[in-house]
């Protein structure tokens, strides 16, 4: 009888905590919806002032384009006559890089009403002609800031200063500048002329190498420290690697970056990869594209959400990702660090351009007893990388990972294994799970009352152990 009253007791006061949940999200959102659009013409005036420059904000007019087959592309902005022809310089930029969610992203009242109506976007028209068909068309929309970014790249211009007044202009975020070399910054350990293997480590989302660095470098063992060179990247954008800001920071961006500062820099033939959250998807492209070189794939939390039929794959990776709810507080932050863009530039505002200070804080709190270096990697990158990265890593290739999953399940015998925090908030246990059922040999391995970081910070020693086993098992096979 008891047990009846304490079940009825609790489903009521979970279906309170539900609806109480729904309508504080309401409010928050709906406040944050103005806030957002009020910082997008702060921030606009500030640019104006501060840069001379004046910026279309991202909700606001759309550009129509035409590229043809001779290398041009037409822009023309909203409401003009004349249109200006700017000559392609890289045909490996392609548009579809480029995820809808970083211009389509609808008011927390519109989505929620489904009453008022839908924005309405002029298209670029894509024209490809050929001198035995008649020309086809085909239209995709497109936000007048990233055609006006697109220029630039186009025609070798910065659409920004190489260091934007918002961000940080210390030593340690713009050491890339001094150098004539356009790489990533990367950590290496062990031989340097004759080790036997390689392994790369990418990091997560607003991260850095020292997540590797100083966790599982120090755990290794002398043996495999002797037989394995270890190499941690910098992704572009993140820590001290170059952080350009007239770069959109696509998946291509990132592996091409990859590729030539860690595979053609260090002359790497074939490696192990080990990879924590988004590096789990730039791993998985690197994987497709050299099939015969890769050893073995650990993957720590991967982001793999399967999209339903009939579903905009970025549009429902992006509200799996940020439900726009206050609870749980990492669906909150996550929510706000996905649908605000200028409510995200004014957090890093206060984080990033004053990384130093909070070093400071931290240091004198603690005394300087404790290594900051999750702080870091957290606090030491730029806006436009992380909100591009975000929308053009996570939520832009959620179409694709079905296809990488597939190839590496049918093409590549080498050892799959993903580890997941049983309490990990950030990725849920469900998308590792969701890799082992595209990749049936994949191992899956769930790690108890750890999360999205301490399934590595905390428990190195152990973790390092089951690396060295599982590159042995992948040498022996």
């Amino acid at each position: 009888m008891e047990f009846s009253v304490m079940c009825k007791t609790r489903h009521v006061l979970t279906l309170v905590g539900s609806a109480l949940n729904i309508v504080l999200s309401f409010i928050v959102f709906c406040f944050l919806d103005i806030l957002d659009f009020v910082l997008c013409f702060v921030y606009k005036v500030l640019d104006f002032c501060i840069e001379s420059e004046w910026k279309n904000p991202s909700s606001g007019s759309y550009s129509a384009a035409t590229l043809d087959g001779s290398g041009k592309i037409i822009v023309s902005e909203q409401g003009e006559t004349e249109s200006e022809v700017v000559y392609l310089t890289s045909t490996k930029f392609q548009l579809e890089e480029i995820s809808d969610t970083l211009y389509s992203c609808p008011s927390f009242v519109t989505e929620v009403s489904n009453q008022l109506k839908k924005l309405t976007f002029d298209t670029i028209t894509i024209t490809k002609s050929t001198e035995k068909k008649k020309p086809t068309r085909s239209t995709i929309t497109i936000n007048s800031t990233i055609v006006k970014l697109l220029q630039g790249r186009m025609i070798g211009q910065y659409l920004y200063p190489i260091t934007r007044w918002s961000d940080c202009d210390c030593q340690f975020c713009n050491s890339w500048t001094y150098s004539t070399k356009r790489t990533l910054f990367v950590k290496s350990d062990g031989p340097k002329d004759q080790a036997k293997e390689d392994v790369v480590f990418i990091h997560g989302f607003v991260s850095s190498s020292a997540f590797w660095t100083e966790t599982l470098f120090p755990k290794f063992s002398s043996k495999a420290k002797s037989i394995y060179r270890l190499l941690a990247v910098d992704l572009l954008g993140f820590g001290r690697s170059p952080k350009p800001n007239d770069s959109l920071y696509t998946l291509r961006e990132h592996v091409d970056m990859i590729e030539k500062s860690v595979l053609e820099g260090y002359g790497v033939r074939s490696f192990h990869i080990v990879a924590h959250s988004l590096g789990c998807i730039l791993a998985l492209a690197i994987a497709v594209k050299h099939p015969e070189s890769v050893k073995s794939l650990t993957l720590l939390a991967p982001p793999y959400y399967p999209v339903p039929k009939g579903e905009s794959a970025t549009q429902y990776v992006m509200r799996r990702v940020a439900p726009r709810r206050v609870w749980p507080p990492m669906a909150f932050c996550a929510s706000v660090g996905s649908w605000y863009q200028y409510i995200a530039r004014t957090i890093s505002l206060v984080l990033c351009k004053n990384h130093r200070l909070w070093d400071f804080l931290i240091k004198i709190i603690t005394g300087n007893r404790i290594r900051t270096f999750l702080l870091e990697g957290f606090i030491r990158h730029t806006h436009i990388a992380s909100w591009h990265t975000l929308h053009n890593v996570i939520f832009g290739t959620s179409g694709k990972l079905d296809r990488y999953l597939d190839v590496i399940r049918d093409r590549l015998s080498c050892e799959v294994t993903v580890f997941h925090g049983e309490d990990d908030e950030v990725i849920p246990l469900e998308c590792s799970y969701n890799v082992q059922r595209r990749i049936p040999r994949a191992r899956v391995k769930v790690v108890e009352n750890k999360d999205h970081i301490t399934i590595v910070v905390g428990r190195q020693k152990e973790f390092a152990r089951e690396l060295e086993e599982i590159w042995k098992k992948s040498t022996k096979n």
